[in-house]
């Protein structure tokens, strides 16, 4: 054998290490994500759907008030797979959000440590291979893995057909392959009523090249719309979440007065619990009961509010209030210099990388301490744009509750956060929060190329974050500053505290 062959050989048995130990990384990062989102899962489901409750038999069985429903053993089979397809679909929605930091983290130290020996695993193979995985995985659970999930509780198996699990499934896939070629038939007109031209329809017959993309590029855009009206509002909110969460100064809230008239509230209700007689008129002694505990637990979160320390009380509060408005001023002013980028140089528009050049150039002016920012940025606008979505009227019903959360509440709460999660690389470069390229197939969305999307995307971003945090941000002032000053007691009408009935001052 010549010596030719021999490097031949010798390359190909490199690329095929390279190939396993890319795959294994892959698989461990991906188990990880999963054991995290099955912890999650777990911890917001309701026991009740995947547990077998099977009551005696009997004309005498009967379920007391409050007991679960019983669940059959098909049911709760059923809630089971049903949770691990959810499990998956999360897992790719925190991959998701970490792609981009990732990337940017990875570029930085490849050009600190170029020839370190221990980070020869990490190149731009292995990250371009981490967003194709992504891309493929979020179109697998939004497209197939989702509502085979949801069709697969909500069915009960053909008339006339064997009860069981398998009867369910046949159902299921029927209704999926229903729903496949209803969708398929809505972007297959939608493509023809857009691009009227006689190349792309022929090019939505091939499935896996063209027609997957073209509808995730659909459904990313709409999970790029849907960020754009939940980050604001999220912004706005995380300054009054974060209040609730810190313990505020003593010249902003009052503990003592607080507790004593939590106090004060919870003897009244347990003396009219006590004695029942003493009211003439009609007590409902069980939303009287839940009136108590919610006082007592409020009374346990005053006291451990009192018990904090000077430095929590007067420099936690503060200084949070402070990154929180340096974050987002910054956040608006990267996005305002990159309107001005936009009118200018026509390299400021999103696009895709072809090559995954890492570790050859900083994607940062500011080179490593600006792609800290960066990260920094996009995980505060990501747990911001959760925020809004939640505080939202019309997703506020979605909101999952500790141990008390539906199958089907589950299953929406995964698609939605799929739907922002995978949006998250799309939205950071749109708004040039980073000058990282995107990777894979997330470059190749048609509307990333048009130059009039990108700015008003820009400049509607622009506008509502800053109507929203100075309407927010002026009003949580105003509002505290009456309260410190005991303005709020007055009985004068003051804006944001309605005046008190007559009602409520006789009692």
């Amino acid at each position: 054998m010549e010596a030719a062959d021999y490097e031949v050989l010798s390359v190909r048995e490199q690329l095929f290490h390279e190939r396993v130990r890319e795959c294994i990384i892959s698989t461990l990062l991906f188990a990880t994500l999963y054991i995290l989102c099955h912890i999650a899962l777990t911890h917001f489901k309701k026991p009740a759907e995947f547990t077998t409750v099977l009551p005696h038999p009997g004309p005498e069985t009967s379920l007391t008030a409050g007991a679960p429903e019983p669940v059959d053993d098909e049911d709760a089979t059923v809630n089971k797979i049903a949770l691990e397809l959810c499990t998956f679909t999360l897992a790719v929605a925190l991959g998701a959000v970490l792609l981009l930091p990732f990337s940017i983290i990875s570029n930085e130290v490849l050009l600190s440590l170029p020839r370190n020996y221990y980070i020869q695993w990490l190149n731009g193979s292995l990250i371009h291979g981490l967003w194709n995985l992504v891309f493929l995985f979020s179109n697998l659970s939004l497209i197939f893995l989702m509502p085979f999930a949801y069709f697969f509780t909500e069915s009960e198996g053909f008339a006339g057909s064997r009860k069981g699990v398998l009867g369910r499934v046949y159902e299921t896939v029927v209704m999926l392959m229903l729903l496949t070629l209803l969708v398929l038939g809505m972007v297959w007109v939608a493509s023809a009523i857009v691009d009227n031209n006689k190349a792309s329809r022929e090019s939505l017959y091939d499935f896996w090249e063209y027609y997957l993309p073209y509808l995730y590029s659909c459904i990313s855009f709409l999970g790029v719309l849907l960020l754009l009206v939940c980050t604001p509002l999220g912004l706005a909110r995380m300054f009054s979440v974060t209040g609730k969460l810190l313990v505020k100064p003593r010249l902003l809230e009052d503990l003592e007065e607080q507790l004593y008239c939590s106090a004060f509230e919870e003897a009244a209700l347990t003396r009219r619990i006590c004695n029942p007689t003493s009211c003439w008129l009609p007590l409902d002694m069980e939303l009287l009961h839940r009136q108590v505990l919610t006082l007592q637990t409020q009374r346990v979160l005053l006291e451990k509010r009192r018990k904090a320390s000077a430095w929590q009380r007067n420099l936690g509060y503060p200084l949070a209030m402070l990154c929180l408005l340096v974050l987002t001023g910054l956040a608006v002013l990267i996005v305002a210099i990159h309107i001005l980028e936009l009118l200018i140089d026509e390299a400021a528009m999103p696009r895709g990388m072809q090559g995954a050049s890492l570790g050859q150039v900083s994607f940062s002016k500011l080179g490593s301490f600006g792609a800290v920012i960066q990260v920094v940025l996009i995980f505060y606008l990501m747990v911001s744009s959760v925020v809004g979505f939640y505080s939202s009227p019309l997703f506020r019903g979605l909101r999952p509750r500790w141990h008390d959360t539906a199958m089907t509440q589950i299953i929406g709460n995964c698609v939605c956060l799929l739907v922002l999660s995978s949006a998250l690389p799309v939205f950071s470069r749109t708004l040039g929060l980073t000058r990282f390229d995107l990777l894979g197939d997330f470059g190749r969305f048609n509307w990333l190329g048009n130059f009039y999307i990108v700015f008003l995307y820009n400049a509607a971003f622009t506008g509502l974050t800053t109507l929203c945090l100075v309407k927010t941000f002026t009003a949580a002032v105003r509002a505290e500053l009456i309260r410190a000053f005991g303005l709020d007691r007055l009985p004068l009408p003051v804006s944001g505290f309605p005046r008190a009935s007559r009602k409520t001052q006789h009692q």
